[in-house]
């Protein structure tokens, strides 16, 4: 018989029965409840740390079927753990007939729910997960941190901007202040954006979509390809643990200071009326294809949380990214829901872009569904109901969504809209019935849900060229990404202006700073909601790269010092905000009529050049009337009216002005050098966006 050993702890076991909601390690009275989910597991380990650095844990319990599993629920109560203390789990298990045999009892595994990571003391830290590629154990592996969530909410108040209101500001939270010329003193981190939010108060947006910010490994190039193992996930898209939010963005801390820092910024923000939409990633996971590295899901349970081809031995790839979450199979989708509200009602975040959200409107064979279970789940959730959601509305295997998401309830990113006014504004012929549509809010394609604040309008999003790099580069130049330029979308619908990248050609350069002002000038007109992405209000280049998720460094990284070589174009992007908001008859909820009812009764009227009919075959000019009265726009009041004139051509010409509906017109906006004289006879430059209004006349 052997010996007891003296020096091995006691742990203390009261009786457990797994909490409803939610799984993960949760404070309850006398200690810690630890629950999670496996259905194909037969031994389950619960491993205990004092520290996140620690190659062994202080003490491993080993949970019975008899006494810790409810259904497919392990659970255990811990009375001497506590806040602080770190954790993991082991198993070992059986897989469906014909499954792979994932399970590896010698595989530290992380808990799927949990709310602070331990890993990497600092981004891009060599020692941590950067150790090896498919590291199953020891001091790198990350690890699940027990918190105490006290933070005081009592005074956050969040803006809850109506979406027709809504101006949003796509941003990297840490290439947002990354930068040495950004001179904030926590240089890429949550405190770093809480220093800038002056700055974007100044800009006027209402809300910040941050890419990823829940837990994710940005080592995970090293070792995987010696030649690239200078990179690093720099973007995100690669989640480790869904409910936590990244510790290497915190100043103060990994060790569960990253909680309070991130709940920081969102007090921060909300006291300054800006909202917080995260973009998240549920179709897939850093775990990777078939030969990645197994962090949680894959050991946990993988033929429940990841799509198998019908062999059940390989990944299902819908995301492009060797995995595809089994997003409609009944326990990830509560997994989905559970995290969706964690994220709303404990971090008071405002909303959430879904990348590649097509691959939720898959069941867990891959097929897709007319009406997908968890898209209405999360549509009709009560946690869920003033959040904004937003679909990318396509995948990596070709499904594309946009206009027919289905759902009635999301926003769609309007892939449309940016190709067609890029084709519009390169010199394309045949666009003007496109362009109309699109500044209309794209009635074609959202004329089942009645209303234009389904579209998400862009010109630019972190995918893709910057809108400096739209004008001065017609072919992308990834080389840097180390994949000899083959990544990376080659249809950009750009143009150069005759000299491909930087020049000190002043007219090359005064045509492109003119382009960037008619792109920008032409989101902010137009129905829907408007999306800008940080830095391209100020000429920010990524040198021509268009797929810049690799690069930590200047590509990526916003340099401040452009805000003052471009400061007219800050100053015109802050006046088209700021008209925006002053003008109700550019943020409809309803589509226009048009002129159905005759001129005086019409909520638009379009225009040709110099009083001729419309070429819509062939013409590059385009000019609308839009009716501020009441009745048309659905605003409490009567707006002004407003004329905008749209020319792509290169040469100038003029427009015939229409009688003003209120108080003579008044030029308002234009992208023109030289302003243009108003009067009847109106001249047009070539390239140019001019914005006239009719003041309201009071009774």
């Amino acid at each position: 018989m052997p010996k007891k050993n003296p020096n091995k702890p006691v742990w203390h076991l009261l009786p457990s029965i797994p909490l409803p909601v939610p799984y993960g390690a949760r404070l309850v009275e006398n200690g810690v409840q630890f629950s999670l989910f496996s259905r194909h597991a037969t031994r389950v380990w619960l491993m205990l740390f004092n520290n996140p650095d620690d190659a062994q844990p202080r003490a491993e319990i080993e949970l019975t079927p008899e006494r810790n599993r409810v259904g497919d629920i392990w659970h255990v109560h811990v009375q001497d753990a506590k806040p602080g203390d770190c954790y993991l789990y082991r198993m070992d298990g059986k897989p469906p007939k014909g499954h792979a045999n994932l399970y590896d009892p010698r595989q530290w595994l992380l808990d799927p729910y949990a709310q602070c990571v331990a890993g990497q003391k600092k981004w891009g830290d060599m020692d941590g997960l950067s150790a090896g590629h498919k590291i199953k154990s020891g001091t790198a592996f990350p690890k699940g941190v027990i918190v105490r969530d006290e933070f005081d909410w009592s005074d956050d108040v969040t803006p809850n901007h109506a979406l027709a209101d809504t101006v949003i500001y796509e941003l990297h939270l840490r290439g947002f202040t990354a930068h040495e010329s950004s001179n904030v003193e926590h240089r890429g981190t949550y405190r770093g954006l809480i220093e800038k939010i002056p700055y974007l108060q100044e800009l006027g947006i209402t809300a910040v979509e941050l890419l990823p910010v829940q837990e994710f490994n940005e080592m995970e190039f090293f070792l995987e390809n010696m030649a690239r193992c200078d990179l690093k996930n720099f973007w995100g898209y690669s989640t480790l643990a869904f409910f936590a939010p990244n510790g290497r963005y915190s100043s103060s801390g990994v060790y569960g200071q990253q909680l309070a820092e991130f709940k920081e910024l969102v007090i921060a923000l909300h006291r300054a009326g800006i909202e917080v939409i995260l973009d998240v990633v549920f179709n897939h996971t850093g775990e990777a294809g078939d030969h990645g590295p197994a962090y949680s899901f894959r050991g946990i349970d993988n033929p429940v949380y990841y799509m198998m081809e019908e062999k059940g031995r390989h990944y299902a790839n819908y995301s492009g990214c060797g995995n595809t979450i089994n997003s409609n199979h009944p326990v990830v989708r509560d997994f989905v829901m559970s995290c969706l509200r964690y994220w709303t009602l404990h971090m008071h975040v405002d909303g959430f872009r879904f990348d590649l959200a097509s691959v939720l409107a898959r069941d867990t064979d891959g097929k897709l569904l007319p009406n997908p279970p968890l898209i209405e789940h999360i549509a009709e959730d009560p946690a869920l109901r003033h959040t904004k959601l937003i679909a990318e509305a396509w995948d990596a295997v070709g499904t594309y969504h946009v206009g027919s998401f289905p759902s009635a309830r999301w926003s769609e990113w309007n892939g449309r809209y940016r190709d067609d006014v890029r084709r519009f504004w390169a010199g394309e012929k045949g666009m003007l019935g496109p362009l109309a549509t699109r500044i209309a809010g794209s009635s074609d394609l959202y004329t089942k849900d009645e209303t234009p604040l389904k579209s998400i309008n862009f010109i630019t999003s972190h995918d893709g060229f910057t809108l400096a790099d739209l004008v001065s580069y017609e072919q992308k130049h990834n080389e840097a990404n180390g994949e000899n330029n083959r990544d990376g979308d080659p249809r950009n619908l750009s143009k150069n202006y005759g000299v491909e990248g930087p020049t000190n050609d002043a007219r090359t350069n005064s045509i492109r700073r003119r382009q960037q002002k008619n792109f920008l000038a032409t989101l902010m007109l137009s129905q829907g909601v408007p999306m800008i992405v940080a830095g391209d209000e100020f000429s920010r280049t990524q040198r021509g790269n268009n797929n810049a998720y690799c690069q930590d460094n200047e590509i990526s990284w916003i340099n401040w010092n452009l805000l003052w070589e471009n400061a007219a174009l800050f100053n015109f992007v802050q006046e088209l905000v700021l008209f925006r908001a002053a003008h109700p008859a550019l943020r409809r909820a309803k589509f226009f009529d048009g002129e159905k009812q005759g001129h005086s009764q019409s909520d638009i009227r379009w225009f040709g050049p110099d009083g001729r009919d419309i070429d819509w075959q062939n013409g590059q000019t385009l000019a609308c009337l839009i009716n501020g009265r009441r009745e048309f726009t659905g605003a409490a009041e009567d707006d002004d009216h407003i004329f905008i004139a749209f020319n792509a051509a290169e040469h100038n010409t003029s427009l015939h002005l229409p009688h003003p509906p209120g108080q003579p017109w008044q030029l308002a906006l234009t992208t023109q050098e030289i302003p243009p004289h108003v009067q009847h006879h109106f001249a047009v430059e070539a390239r140019s966006v001019n914005v006239l209004i009719s003041a309201k006349t009071h009774s």
